[in-house]
Order: structure tokens, then C-alpha cells, then sequence
């Protein structure tokens, strides 16, 4: 498919045709407007509404709180951020996600490139004003989910893979509906089985029109099922396309010129492997495009679960201390132990939302399932020690008796009770490290919930 936005040059050089003429995508059922038509201006520095400050370090380690500053406010970190997929966190309103703690969310360029179209976000306002959500804004670059409908394994953070190695591994009974080559990814739509074409720049033109004020350079996203030999080949292919991504941006910061300044992070990939991770951190950490380099750094791909916070430590021991980084799907309490402890500084992840509709609820003890008989009678709150408007308002036996008669509402007290314990689970984290108690906390909190 050729890419309709980009002109590819005999030099092998990606860049953006800024002409008069709006390009567009054809998707088949509707067509996304994709609007470079602005002329190109002096290249302009990042502005200063976006930066990042460290508050206090984690003593023997490499953790710390900080103060993440965007256009639209600043996020304390450690942080949770809540992930409203399609611009909204799933049954929930964004005036409740606000009211329980959250200070940004992220949403996904993949499903809004989908539906409704970057082009009706991008002239409602961008994304926070199109979901009425006032704070910090993220959208992912959509690598994620090229690599989740390419192999069908969809949201897996760590998987089994002793004695397995295999480059063309797809999910038992799934049909491969991407393919990656060196220019970007071709890939079949979920929604109407249409094709399509995502690339770096075409990436970068999505979510530039989405507003959001932290975005993410377009990475190929592995599976730990893949040789080292195809994660070699990989971790080329992400790193030259984070040099195009950072081009791309940079030209488009100049050329939507009085916009609120979007910070690009580049993407850490590398699987299990220490060199790979070590190697690419340090490659994306000093590569500068006219001046211009990485605001912050995600840290992506599918983890073992065990060596995550190895993991991340290898990466942020290499990346500048002065960049915000952001782990990329993980909501698990002794997960955020470990990724705090080891550098990172915010997080996001589906799974609190996901789980609670499924009537899966977090407390202080561990997490439980509360459609089961054993709660049919239950009168007291989901958790005692909990101040969300769940807990404040309703009984174990009435989020029971939502979830057996499948009642909407059931979803809406689920996800509230779960984003707020994770939410505030971070925020007493970033507490403790401030207030030199971070060993204590860690002990008390996981030798309860974990027991």
C-alpha cells in the first residue's frame, strides 16, 4: 500500500509533504483526514511547559519522586495513570477518574486513528477537550497493538516461554492480521477487516492531530517467543524509526506553531536480553534530530515477570536521570515496588478497569472475586480502609447482586473502587519515599496483600 502522506525520496529519506493539499487515509468505511497543510517554519526549540524535576531519591537505589510539568499541569511522580483506550476509561465518567486521584490518562492511537478519526479529535481540541478531561494527556504510539493483532497473544505482559523460540509464533486459533517490514507495519483492521498502513511519520501525523501532551516514538513490540537473532533485527528497525519519529516531530512541532508543545518519548526495547536493553537505551538516549531530542523514554515490550524490575533498572541505569520514564502495562502492587525501586516514574495499564468488570476487586489483603456466593450477604464495603465513592456508598452484597443480574452499574462501582486503590497504592508509594519510609511501607503493604 503506498503511503499517502509521506514522500519517500531517492535518498531514502522519510519527510513530511507539507504542501497545500490535505492528506487523507482511506479506511475503507470512512476517511481519516491526516491535515499537514501548514507551511513549514523556523525550526523552533521545545518549549519550556514541558520538564521534569527529580524531589528525592530513593537512598541505594535508583528511585526517586519528581514533578513531571505539561501544558496542561504538572503529575507528581511515581504516578498510575488510568488508560482510556478509546478516550475513556471504560463505564467510567472522566469527572469520577478526576475526583478518585488520577492525574492523567492515556489513550490509544490505534483505536482513535480507527474511530472516530484523528481529524474529528484534532478539531474538537485535541483529546483532553474532546473527552472533557482537563489535566496531562498520553497517547501511546500504537506498536502495541501492531504486535498484540500480529500474534493474538493481546494484552501479555509476561508469558511462559521456557524452551520456545520462534519468530513466526502467533496465538493458537488467531490469524496474523499485521506484517512488519523496514518502513512501518500493513495491518488489517479488527472493526471491518479493512487494511491499512501505519509508518513512523504517519504515527507521529496521528498523534500530533490527537493533542495529547506526551506521546510515544512508533516501535516494533516483540514477543519473549522471538529468537535474539529476530530481536537484534527488531531493535535496528524501532531505533531507526525513532530517528524518523524525532524528524517527524520536530517538523510538525514547527509547522502546528502555537499549539501546546508535545513532548515525544522514545521507546526501550530489547526483550529479556541485557545487552539489547542496555545498548538501546544508550542509542536512543543520544540520538538528536536538529537540536532535538527525547523529552522522556517508555519502557516497552513483553517482560518476564520476575526479571522486570532487573529489567528496568538495566535501562534506566543507562538513560539520562534528568528524562521522565514511563513503564508501559503494568498494574500489579509488587510490580510497582519493583519498577519504582529500580527508576521508573509512571505507569499505565488496563488491567485494574479490565479485571473490575469481570468483578475482580482489589483490597488491602488481595484481590477477590466479588460475584461469588460467599459475598451474597456481605454488608460492609469492598475495602474498609478504601475512600472511594465505591466503598463510601455501597456493600459487597449489592456490587454482588449488580454483577449477577449484569447490570451496567456494576462495571461503573467495579472500575472506580479498582483504579482508586492503584491510584492511591502509587500516591502512597511517592509518599513514602518523600517521607523516608519507603522500606516499611514496601514490607507492611506486600506481606499483607501477598499473604
Amino acid at each position: 500500500m503506498t503511503d499517502p502522506l509521506f514522500q519517500y525520496t531517492s535518498s531514502k529519506r522519510h519527510t513530511l509533504d507539507t504542501s497545500s493539499e490535505r492528506h487523507t487515509l482511506d479506511t475503507s468505511s470512512e476517511r481519516h483526514t491526516l491535515d499537514t497543510s501548514i507551511e513549514p517554519v523556523e525550526i523552533i526549540p521545545p518549549a519550556q511547559d514541558f520538564g521534569f524535576a527529580v524531589n528525592t531519591r530513593l537512598d541505594g537505589a535508583l528511585g526517586r519522586t519528581g514533578t513531571i510539568s505539561t501544558p496542561h499541569g504538572d503529575i507528581q511522580t511515581p504516578a498510575f495513570i488510568a488508560v482510556g483506550t478509546k478516550a475513556t476509561v471504560k463505564a467510567v465518567l472522566p469527572e469520577a477518574i478526576s475526583e478518585l486521584g488520577a492525574q492523567a490518562v492515556l489513550a490509544n492511537a490505534y483505536h482513535l486513528y480507527l474511530q472516530p478519526g484523528p481529524d474529528i479529535v484534532d478539531e474538537a481540541g485535541g483529546l483532553g477537550a474532546f473527552m472533557n478531561w482537563p489535566g496531562p494527556t498520553f497517547t501511546d504510539s500504537g506498536g502495541f497493538q501492531v504486535m498484540s493483532l500480529g500474534v493474538g497473544f493481546k494484552k501479555v505482559l509476561a508469558m511462559n516461554t521456557a524452551g520456545l523460540g520462534n519468530d513466526e509464533v502467533i496465538a493458537e486459533g488467531k490469524s496474523r492480521l499485521a506484517h512488519v517490514d523496514d518502513d512501518g507495519v500493513t495491518f488489517t483492521s479488527h472493526r471491518d477487516g479493512s487494511k491499512h498502513r501505519f509508518s513512523p511519520e504517519i504515527s507521529m501525523c496521528i498523534q500530533h492531530q490527537l493533542g495529547a501532551d506526551i506521546i510515544f516514538a512508533f516501535d516494533e513490540c516483540t514477543t519473549l517467543m522471538n529468537t535474539r537473532g529476530y530481536q537484534q533485527e527488531s531493535l535496528a528497525r524501532t531505533q531507526a524509526w525513532a530517528e524518523r519519529c524525532l524528524a517527524a516531530h520536530d517538523q510538525l512541532t514547527s509547522s502546528r506553531a502555537g499549539r501546546p508543545y508535545q513532548a515525544l518519548f522514545g521507546v526501550v526495547q530489547g526483550a529479556q536480553y541485557e545487552d539489547l536493553r542496555r545498548q538501546a537505551s544508550r542509542d536512543l538516549a543520544s540520538l538528536e534530530v536538529n537540536g532535538r531530542n527525547f523529552d522522556g523514554y517508555g519502557i516497552g515490550g513483553a517482560l518476564e515477570k520476575e526479571n522486570l524490575g532487573t529489567i528496568v533498572g538495566w535501562v534506566c541505569d543507562e538513560l539520562p536521570e534528568s528524562a521522565p520514564k514511563h513503564l508501559l502495562g503494568i498494574s500489579e502492587p509488587d510490580d510497582f515496588f519493583s519498577a519504582i525501586e529500580n527508576g521508573a516514574d509512571t505507569f499505565d495499564c488496563v488491567s485494574p478497569s479490565r479485571v473490575a468488570r469481570n468483578a475482580a476487586l482489589y483490597t488491602r489483603d488481595g484481590r477477590f472475586n466479588v460475584n461469588t456466593a460467599a459475598h451474597r450477604r456481605s454488608f460492609t464495603s469492598v475495602d474498609a480502609e478504601c475512600d472511594c465513592y465505591t466503598c463510601t456508598h455501597y456493600t459487597r452484597a449489592y456490587l454482588h447482586h449488580l454483577f449477577k443480574s449484569k447490570e451496567m452499574l456494576a462495571s461503573t462501582l467495579g472500575t472506580i473502587h479498582n483504579e482508586r486503590f492503584i491510584v492511591r497504592l502509587v500516591d502512597d508509594i511517592r509518599a513514602s519515599i518523600d517521607s523516608g519510609t519507603y522500606a516499611v511501607f514496601k514490607r507492611d503493604f506486600l506481606g499483607r496483600y501477598y499473604s
